[in-house]
């Protein structure tokens, strides 16, 4: 695999980051994923558990990689993926949750809370286990991020730190949390409340709090947010489109 190659290659140009990492070779990708979560969580049992749960899906494996490179993509930080996968804070914080997601899914309830509970501390973040996440989040920093237990994020979307998807508290049932769809991109400090739905590539400003659904191409901005016309930012499709996208 290039990328645990390329990841062997920076460690051994660099025996001081090898060391701080406490990474020295690694067979493959959930090895490499173990080590890293060794260290960062300091937690030997963590390391195995991030290691076995990869080992055991290569559809977990490849998701995860996407996650990487579509991070490393949108990022314009120098180094690429490897060094996205070493030193992301939000890599690492949706690692962890689709490692305690594969364990809520198999009904390993408990070892699921405690990965997230205990990964939560480290990157800052609270993600439920049940949460669905699709390929491609970026998760920019990481710090802050909230999200409740029915909430569903689609494929490519950008989400930058203190984001909540929280529930309005008078919501039950299968529905309490957003539901953000394809290429939507979420300002840092938005707050998503109650079953409402985020429309694919809409942007929703920094600092809005969005108590209702917001169409598919439209950007929503302030406290309520209100719709201020057709959405401005996408970093889903990396080629031009036709309404006139910001790059």
């Amino acid at each position: 695999m290039d990328l645990v190659k390329d990841v062997q290659v920076l460690l051994d140009d660099r025996p001081q980051v090898a060391a701080i990492l406490g990474l020295t070779s690694f067979a493959d990708f959930p090895h490499l994923a173990g080590g890293l979560f060794t260290y960062l969580c300091k937690s030997e049992v963590i390391g195995r558990t991030v290691r076995s749960t990869y080992a055991s899906d290569a559809r977990l494996v490849e998701t995860t990689l996407y996650d990487i490179a579509e991070t490393a993509r949108r990022n314009f930080e120098p180094g690429g993926p490897p060094v996205t996968l070493l030193f992301s804070r939000g890599v690492h914080a949706i690692m962890a949750h689709r490692v305690a997601h594969q364990l809520w899914q198999g009904r390993d309830f408990n070892l699921a809370l405690a990965i997230k509970a205990a990964c939560g501390r480290v990157f800052a973040t609270d993600i439920h286990p049940a949460a669905t996440i699709g390929k491609g989040l970026w998760l920019d920093h990481g710090l802050g991020f909230v999200v409740g237990e029915t909430a569903v994020i689609e494929d490519d979307v950008s989400i930058w730190h203190n984001v909540t998807l929280g529930s309005t508290l008078t919501d039950s049932g299968p529905r309490r949390h957003p539901h953000v769809k394809t290429g939507a991109v979420i300002g840092a400090g938005a707050i998503l409340l109650g079953g409402i739905t985020i429309g694919a590539n809409a942007n929703v400003a920094a600092g809005s709090i969005v108590l209702d659904d917001v169409p598919d191409d439209t950007v929503a901005v302030g406290s309520k947010a209100k719709l201020r016309g057709p959405a401005r930012v996408a970093f889903a499709n990396p080629n031009p489109n036709p309404k006139g996208t910001i790059r």
